[in-house]
This record gives structure tokens, C-alpha cells and sequence, in this order.
């Protein structure tokens, strides 16, 4: 590799030489170690092959990931790598990406040869060299992720205290781990990259220990019974007269009334309501609930800006008419989708929130479901659409001028809370002249587009730019966690496309 940076002193450390009576330099860093599970297996089966797509995840999954979260690849160790973060969220965040996305690198692979990193994440002091770093502080995460599973992240105690109200993620508990070579017991935490997955495990905990309950009592009650039939009696029993037996079931209670849910705002679409002619014996279908729309007429506009290289060259884009989702697709709308099985989880939240922790490639299941119950030509905006859209018909830096305002967008820059869990309801902020609400802050959007680094190229009648790095897709808006650079119309970045990541959500689009 080449050098590493004193990040105390900002000079490079080009070799391992040091002047006389000097120690080598010293810092706090998180520090994250990868390995691969099975890799000799692997290599037994296909070692030509095997090598090459290790290779090839490294150049351009793990070297370009850690990169992208401001991390330190400190080496690579054939079936593994370390890393080294400033920032214990980033760290996190960095493990969590290259989990999610091997998962999908590994769908059109037998299961056999799948290649699966376990991963440790450590906070502690390291000595730094020219090539490698050493300490505890490597040690421990080394530790750690040789007792994940293929698949997980582990974390230590220090790195969950400094990240614990700052993702949307879940944690789960290991306890106090001895770990080989290390003194003290490590605290470890599993962490669980989707937001419901620590309800998810928590509800299987309290049902397994609900289970053991139950049998618990089972096997008293039979005890209590044998006793008493093995009693001798001095009459019969009238059976006539016997009270009714305790074990027996209690009737159910009957089910409540559906509760019709309140929808995000007055305007908001009904619930469609179940077929009268549905046969009674069968459970109705899950409704399909439409995002309210706003109609655009479409037009010509300047597309880009030059606060950024991406967004360049400003260009002249004309978009047809279409139709925009008034805001960005909520919870209640998500889980209307998931309740019919055509989308991939169920989101937590309010109903009047905006869905978060969406890939592209789960807002292109909605969509393909919206469509199919609608027999509407539902779809996920253009990138030259939603900029249009976005703007409002203005070409101010922002739709409402050129300074930051609060009450337009939900941003940490535009007196939004960046330490909060969720972004606020949709439709709390002021609408755009177009009508419509959220297009800068809230949550990220997905569009249609694969990511290009810039405009070079680009389709001018509005649609959706294809080809290019399509394992990326571009994603506008910003999110409330992100500051007021990020609303703007013209701000644009891209994540990878089967990843899930908490500020992610999307709105809708309509052919007319």
C-alpha cells in the first residue's frame, strides 16, 4: 500500500525509519478487520476462480467502500483486510455496506462457493507504520471477528458507546466474551443492519422464553394431576357436578373491529375497501393504496449547476408531462405492500413517516407492485424528472432563493434535529410551487438513472440515463441527517443498488 498518513501531524510516514530516541506514532482509531470464512475451502474447489473474485471484490467493493465512509485501508492479508476509521459510525456504516452488498454478489453464485466475510469492529490505541498498525486495539477487533459468523458484524463495547443513538440499526447483546490472547473480557454486541431486526429478535427471545414458560407450567400441572388421580377416593365423582376443568382452553376472545388508519395527511388516498364478492371463508386481499399525485405539465429547464463537478455541464432538459407523488412514499403505503408479500420487509414507524432503509432495488419491487394492482403506469422518477420537479420552475439554488430558510426542509442546516432516529412526518414543511412536499431533506429518494460521474452524455428529453455503473443508481434530495448543500434541486449522489441504508426512501412517478 502506499503511505500512511500521522494524522496527528499531517506528515507521511513513508518508510519505517525514525530518528533516534523517537517512538513510533500513536492514536485512537476504529479499527475494522475482515476475513473471509472457508477461504481454504474455497480455494480447494476453485482456487483460480476463488482468487479472482476475492480480487475483485477487493478493487471494487472493499478498497473503494472504505474510501467512500473516509477510512484507511491499512492492508489486505489475502482472504481478509484491515482498516482504520476516524469516526466509529463511519466504521460501522463501511462494515454494514460491504456485508449488505457481498449478499447480493453472491445471489447468482452456488451456495457453496459463496465468499462471506466475518467482520470485527474494535475502538482502541494502535502504534502506526509505514505499512500496518499494531496494539489491543487491533488485537480485539481481530478477536472479534474471528467469533462472527460468516455474514456478521461484531462490534465492541467501545465502538457501540459511541454509536448507539447515532444509526438506525439494532444492536444485540452478546454479553462479556474471553477472547484468545486477551487479559480482560470483551464486551460484544451483534449488530443488526436492518432497523426491525433487533424488535425481530427481541420478539423471538420473549416467544422462546414465553415457550419454556409454558412447558414449565405444563409439567407442574401434569405432576399436580397424577398426584391427585393417584389419591384414593371415598365416593365417585358425580361428573354431573364437576366443576369445569382448569386446563381447559379459554374461548377466544373475538376480534376487534378493523380500525380504519389515518392517513398522512387530509388529502391523503383511501384505503381501498375488500370485494364484496370475496368468498367469506377466504382473507381478503391486502389493499392496494395509491400515493396522492400532482400532475406537471412538463417543460424545458437548465439542468445541473457548477457547485459541483457531477452536476456538470449545465444543460438545457426537456421533461414531458407526467406525474410526481405528492410526497415521498410512507410507511402506512410501504406496509400495504409488504402486507400483500411483494415487498421485502416491514417497515417500523409512524404511518405518516417516510419509508427509510429502502434499496433501489426494493423501491423497484414497489413500484412493479403499485403498477400491477393499479393497471397504472407507476414507476420511479427520471433524474432529469425529479430535478424539474424539484426545482418548481425556479433556478435559484434552492426552489425557495439562494439562502437557507428554515420551515422549507428537513436538514440538520435547516433547524432539523440530525440526531433524531427518523425524519418528521411527511408534509411538515412548506410545499414547493409545484405542490409538492419534501423534494430536498426528509429522506433520501431513489431515481431510475445508474450512476455517471457527470452529465457528459446525457439524455436530454428527461429520461432515464441507462448504462453506466448500474451496480450504483443515483439518489437526490438529502436526508435529515445531511446539511443544506444536500437539498438543493442540483444536488446528486449515488449508492450502490441492493444495498439498504436508514436515510434512503423514495417517491413515485406516473405516465400518463
Amino acid at each position: 500500500m502506499g503511505e500512511i498518513r500521522d494524522f496527528k501531524s499531517g506528515r507521511s510516514q513513508s518508510d519505517n525509519t525514525q530518528p533516534p530516541g523517537t517512538s513510533m506514532p500513536r492514536r485512537l482509531a476504529a479499527i475494522v478487520v475482515g476475513d473471509i470464512a472457508g477461504y481454504s475451502r474455497l480455494m480447494q474447489l476453485d482456487e483460480e476462480g476463488t482468487h479472482t473474485r476475492v480480487k475483485r471484490a477487493e478493487r471494487d467493493l472493499i478498497e473503494p467502500t472504505i474510501a467512500e465512509h473516509h477510512g484507511k485501508l491499512v492492508k489486505t492479508t489475502g482472504d481478509g483486510f484491515i482498516a482504520m476509521f476516524d469516526s466509529p459510525v463511519e466504521a460501522v456504516r463501511c462494515s454494514i455496506v460491504i456485508q449488505q452488498n457481498m449478499i447480493g454478489r453472491n445471489a447468482a453464485v452456488a451456495r457453496d462457493r459463496w465468499i462471506e466475510y466475518r467482520i470485527g469492529v474494535n475502538l482502541g490505541d494502535v502504534i502506526i507504520e509505514a505499512d500496518d498498525i499494531y496494539g489491543d486495539g487491533v488485537n480485539v477487533a481481530s478477536r472479534l471477528e474471528g467469533i462472527a459468523a460468516p455474514g456478521e458484524v461484531f462490534i465492541s463495547g467501545g465502538i457501540y458507546e459511541q454509536i448507539k443513538h447515532k444509526m438506525v440499526c439494532g444492536y444485540e447483546s452478546l454479553g462479556d466474551k474471553k477472547v484468545k490472547n486477551i487479559t480482560d473480557p470483551v464486551r460484544v454486541y451483534r449488530v443488526l443492519p436492518d432497523a426491525a431486526a433487533y424488535q425481530r429478535t427481541r420478539r423471538r427471545r420473549e416467544s422462546i422464553l414465553l415457550t419454556l414458560l409454558g412447558l414449565a407450567v405444563s409439567v407442574i400441572a401434569g405432576g399436580v394431576l397424577w398426584y391427585m388421580l393417584a389419591q384414593p377416593r371415598s365416593k365417585p365423582i358425580d361428573v354431573a357436578q364437576a366443576p369445569p376443568a382448569s386446563t381447559a382452553a379459554p374461548q377466544a376472545a373475538p376480534s376487534p373491529a378493523p380500525v380504519q388508519t389515518a392517513s398522512p395527511s387530509p388529502s391523503a388516498a383511501p384505503t381501498q375497501q375488500a370485494s364484496p364478492q370475496a368468498a367469506p371463508s377466504a382473507s381478503p386481499a391486502p389493499s392496494v393504496l395509491e400515493p396522492e399525485m400532482v400532475a406537471l405539465q412538463g417543460g424545458s429547464f437548465s439542468m445541473g449547476s457548477n457547485d459541483d463537478p457531477s452536476e456538470r455541464p449545465i444543460r438545457k432538459v426537456t421533461v414531458k408531462p407526467f406525474a410526481m407523488g405528492k410526497y415521498p412514499v410512507t410507511v402506512r403505503e410501504w406496509n400495504a405492500c409488504a402486507a400483500a408479500k411483494a415487498c421485502g420487509f416491514t417497515a417500523s414507524g409512524k404511518d405518516d413517516l417516510p419509508v427509510t432503509n429502502v434499496s433501489w432495488s426494493d423501491a423497484k419491487q414497489y413500484v412493479a407492485w403499485l403498477a400491477e394492482g393499479t393497471k397504472k403506469a407507476y414507476r420511479l422518477p427520471s433524474e432529469a424528472e425529479w430535478e424539474y420537479a424539484a426545482r418548481g420552475g425556479t433556478q435559484s439554488k434552492y426552489w425557495w432563493g439562494d439562502q437557507v430558510q428554515s420551515g422549507h426542509a428537513g436538514c440538520k442546516d435547516c433547524g432539523g434535529d440530525a440526531a433524531a432516529e427518523q425524519p418528521v412526518k411527511v408534509g411538515s414543511f412548506k410545499p414547493n410551487p409545484f405542490g409538492l412536499y419534501d423534494m430536498g431533506g426528509s429522506v433520501d429518494q431513489w431515481v431510475e438513472d445508474c450512476w455517471h460521474r457527470n452529465y457528459q452524455g446525457a439524455p436530454a428529453d428527461g429520461a432515464a440515463w441507462l448504462g453506466g455503473d448500474c451496480g450504483s443508481h443515483v439518489i437526490r434530495s438529502g436526508s435529515w441527517k445531511n446539511d443544506a448543500r444536500y437539498v438543493r434541486p442540483a444536488n446528486r449522489d449515488n449508492y450502490d443498488t441492493n444495498v439498504r441504508y436508514p436515510t434512503h426512501g423514495f417517491r413515485v412517478a406516473l405516465s400518463p
